[in-house]
């Protein structure tokens, strides 16, 4: 990616997202006290511990937005990352119930387990076609609650961290104390 195409692409992501990192954190912290929404709670614990997760990720984006204009039916990232390369890494997160049993369960979780591979995967080849950067230039990840995908980013090169449920949960409530 050429220094100007990256500096295009900062612009722009400041033009539609242009709220403050701690703007971001206040909203992201506020999400911890709700538990209607998993997969929200999912991505405030990606993004509160982001350094951890992926320790190359510098500075956020893109959230929740498409990074193709204005196209969302060309699809949203659920994460934007500058790296600490100057590189952009891309995050889909996918909250998967492992505490299901059943075969019925195990299907809905490996069909959920392909798609945030298919998601990213396809995010990254046409972000890189509309803002003609290589693929090899952009790097992915996938964030689940799910420690069996973990194994599954190695062929397609994705980079892929999981947390449990149950940590997910205990997280939440030493932040709710």
């Amino acid at each position: 990616m050429t220094v100007e195409g990256l500096d295009q692409f900062v612009s722009y992501c400041k033009r539609i997202q242009p709220q403050s990192p701690e703007d971001i954190t206040r909203f992201f912290e506020g999400v911890i006290g709700f538990p209607y929404d998993k997969e929200l709670l999912l991505q405030a614990y990606l993004y509160l511990n982001i350094q951890n997760l992926f320790p190359n990720c510098s500075e956020l984006l893109l959230f929740e937005k498409s990074p193709i204009a204005d196209y969302t039916d060309l699809g949203k990232c659920d994460f934007v990352y500058l790296t600490s390369y100057k590189t952009l890494f891309l995050v889909e997160t996918k909250f998967i119930d492992t505490t299901a049993s059943g075969a019925t369960e195990r299907k809905r979780r490996n069909k959920h387990r392909n798609k945030v591979f298919e998601q990213v995967i396809t995010l990254k080849n046409r972000f890189g076609q509309y803002w003609n950067i290589q693929v090899d230039e952009l790097e992915c990840g996938v964030f689940t609650t799910d420690p069996e995908i973990n194994w599954r980013g190695n062929d397609v090169n994705v980079t892929t961290k999981s947390v449990s449920i149950r940590k997910l949960e205990e997280w939440r409530a030493s932040k709710n104390r």
